[in-house]
């Protein structure tokens, strides 16, 4: 890495300054933990006029509980929401997919909304700018080319954050915020399949907040594959979320990152609602994952074990948890 490049520190205290600096400095970014930001900053992989700090916003920090949820400022951070009682009450899977997130220091600082909106990650394009300039650089950043898939048209990077997979799975919605004002959006929305330009935010939109439905009928958990037991992105990561009515499944979401360059909401789901979770069951949803997930040569472990891994995780997670919802609601 290299030291930082220069830029203006601007620090909004509302949303219109947001707006404002974003249109007088074309191509600024925003500024809450920099936790992933600033490592990129010093790889050179981006080269910003100046960096909105948007920690001050109205609403960024808070918790609260409302009538059938919970709303999360996207500034909340990481070590925060893994302390906080509220959360640690009606989603215990997304504290512990917190406490997989990179190091105990990196959660100090790290947000939420960092998390989610975490840039994609692939072999070429996170190395040092001397690397990919003699490579040509790659189609994500100053190339013509995904050195992935080299006749393709798009960028493969893949997307890793870990709170995504579960808040999409617990039902999870986004409040946006930008010149056109406000705006709500199921979580899955906020994301597209282009790892150049994964995120459907608007020129001038910002996160800014993550509202969760508490629902005590569910059981929801997350698992990960990584090559070290901390610090490491997913190479495959899995939420689940289930209801258990007697014996049977009343409803299954299930969700992956690491993958794809969106956090994947898995289709087809719906067709397990009303039957046990036997070994045709796994069987099946095994098959559905492995026919949805779409790695590519993003990391240094093979597509096809990333691929394989993710259906054994999906199916190692349901099954456990269609067990631990006989017993207790929410999470395991």
């Amino acid at each position: 890495m290299t030291a930082l490049p220069p830029f203006e520190l601007i620090r909004a205290t509302s949303l219109a300054e947001v707006v404002a600096a974003r249109r007088s400095h074309p191509g600024c970014r925003l500024l809450a933990g920099g936790s992933d930001l600033i490592a990129n900053l010093r790889r050179g992989l981006s080269d910003p006029p100046a960096l909105v700090d948007i920690t001050g916003l109205p609403g960024m920090q808070e918790i609260a509980a409302e009538a059938n949820g919970v709303r999360i400022g996207a500034g909340v951070t990481l070590s925060r929401l893994v302390d906080d009682p509220l959360i640690r009450r009606y989603f215990p899977a997304l504290v512990y997919a917190i406490t997989t997130i990179a190091g105990p220091a990196h959660r100090t600082s790290a947000t939420l909304g960092g998390n989610l909106c975490l840039d994609t990650r692939c072999i070429f394009y996170n190395q040092s700018d001397w690397w990919r300039h003699s490579n040509g650089f790659c189609l994500k950043y100053r190339g013509t080319v995904c050195h992935t898939a080299p006749t393709g048209h798009r960028c493969h990077a893949a997307y890793s954050g870990d709170t995504a997979p579960v808040l999409l799975v617990l039902g999870a919605r986004a409040e946006l915020g930008g010149g056109e004002g406000r705006r709500s959006i199921a979580l899955n929305e906020l994301f597209r399949d282009d790892g150049a330009a994964h995120l459907t935010l608007g020129s001038d939109e910002m996160l800014l907040s993550v509202w969760i439905p508490i629902d005590s009928g569910l059981v929801a958990g997350y698992e990960k594959m990584r090559f070290r037991g901390a610090i490491d992105f997913p190479l495959a990561g899995v939420a689940v979320s289930l209801r258990r009515k007697d014996d049977i499944l009343a409803d299954l979401r299930i969700a992956l990152t690491g993958t794809n360059s969106r956090p994947l909401l898995v289709s087809g789901c719906e067709a397990l609602v009303g039957r046990p979770v036997d070994a045709a069951a796994l069987q099946q949803i095994g098959k559905l994952v492995q026919k949805q997930v779409s790695p590519m040569r993003t990391t240094l472990a093979p597509a096809q074990y990333r691929r394989r891994v993710g259906s054994a995780l999906a199916c190692r997670l349901t099954g456990r948890l269609f067990a631990a919802a006989a017993e207790s609601p929410f999470s395991a």
